[in-house]
């Protein structure tokens, strides 16, 4: 809803992955760490992948997956 509402929302909860994708930065309440991607498409926010981070680095493979589909989304 922050996101939703407040856009536009900057770090540390919303981080521009370049060329209209967007990471929403979450802690769960077990202490892992979640990622939704997501972009936007005629005025509404479109979540194209969600995962549990293992890593400190985005996984290039979870960023390749978002950007495929966001590509499915606005074309």
């Amino acid at each position: 809803m922050r996101v939703q509402f407040g856009w536009p929302v900057g770090m540390p909860l919303v981080r521009s992955m370049k060329d209209g994708l967007w990471e929403v930065r979450s802690i769960l309440p077990s202490r892992r760490i979640a990622r939704l991607m997501l972009c936007f498409h005629e005025n509404k926010i479109v979540v194209l992948h969600g995962f549990i981070k293992k890593t400190q680095k985005t996984p290039g493979e979870d960023i390749d997956l978002a950007r495929r589909r966001m590509g499915e989304v606005t074309s």
